[in-house]
Formats: structure tokens, C-alpha cells, sequence
């Protein structure tokens, strides 16, 4: 089952995201196998860390919640709240099989939560520049709750364009990168 986890920073909350960040890498270091996609969005400064984005494939939801909150910032209380649902891989790639490379233009996580119909339950034209996408879903994969893509664009306007116009309850866009150790 695979799962899309976004643990969004509390602020102030960043010299001791700093200073736990080998802890959090190693902790992550366990999961290695499991990820799809991982890696940090950042403020409007395009510098600070504001959250850190896991897509993992993990045996049940159990597992999954064991995975967010056990991690070693949220339970330091780095983190304001965590997002964490079921989510459909429609590319069926990790990030690091993205034709573009792990460099090299803007990146962006693209949040859309759901309000009803559900939307974009398919990939859309142009999946050159797609890194991750699919659906979010409840613990039960029953009902659709938004949708998640991790994009490379020129800027945040064409990454949200990646998603319908209309019909989500919000959207979001963040700057992302890549993660892992560097």
C-alpha cells in the first residue's frame, strides 16, 4: 500500500529541525526500500524549510501512522501537523526513475484537497515533467480525498496547473527538492 506523508514545520521550529536532522535521515535510512519520493519544501524564500514530503509503500495504515508520527522530528515537536493518506502511484516510478534527473529546474509539491468529486484521477498530458502523482485516499482506498504531485515547472502558477482549475476545497503549491543525504 503505498502512502503520502507531509509533515508541515511548526514555526520557530527550524534550528531544532537542524539539529536533528541526522536523526531524522537515519530514521529515514530504515524506510529505504519502502520510498517512492521524499524530500523537503521550503517558504516562500525559497531557502527555510517549511515540511518534508514522504511517498512510501508500507504494508498497511498501521505501519503507515507508525511511520509519521514515530519519526524522530515530529516526536521532538518540529512539526505543526502531519498529512498522511493512502495514495495511488499513477506513474508507477519512484523519483529517482524521473526521466529529468534529480537536478536542474524548480520542483514543486502540488496539494489538492478534495471537496467532493472526485478529480484528476488520471495522469495528465505532459507526464515528462511529472516526478510522482496519484490520488489520496482514505485508510480504506474507498473514498478520494485530493490529490498530490511532485512537478518540475518553470514556476509555482505552471505547476498548479497540473491539477484541474476548479472543484478542489484547496490547493496548495510549496517549493520541494529531492531529499536523502547529501
Amino acid at each position: 500500500m503505498e502512502f503520502f506523508c507531509f509533515h508541515r514545520d511548526r514555526p520557530g521550529s527550524l534550528p531544532l529541525r537542524m539539529e536533528l536532522l541526522e536523526q531524522h535521515w537515519s530514521y529515514m535510512d530504515g524506510y529505504e526500500k519502502a520510498m517512492i519520493a521524499r524530500g523537503p519544501t521550503f517558504a516562500a524564500d525559497g531557502e527555510t524549510p517549511s515540511g518534508s514530503v514522504h511517498v512510501v509503500d508500507l504494508p498497511d495504515p498501521a505501519v503507515a501512522r507508525a511511520f509519521a508520527f514515530d519519526e524522530p522530528g515530529y516526536q521532538a515537536g518540529v512539526y505543526r501537523d502531519v498529512l498522511l493518506r493512502r495514495w495511488r502511484n499513477l506513474l508507477g516510478r519512484s523519483m529517482w526513475d524521473f526521466p529529468g534527473g534529480s537536478s536542474g529546474g524548480n520542483r514543486y509539491l502540488v496539494l489538492g484537497l478534495g471537496a467532493g468529486t472526485p478529480l484528476d484521477l488520471v495522469v495528465p498530458p505532459g507526464p515528462d515533467e511529472l516526478i510522482a502523482y496519484g490520488p489520496l485516499l482514505s485508510d480504506d482506498a474507498a473514498d478520494w480525498l485530493g490529490t498530490a504531485a511532485l512537478v518540475r515547472a518553470p514556476h509555482a502558477g505552471m505547476a498548479r496547473t497540473v491539477l484541474s482549475p476548479d472543484g478542489y476545497a484547496a490547493v496548495e503549491v510549496h517549493e520541494w527538492e529531492f531529499g536523502g543525504r547529501r
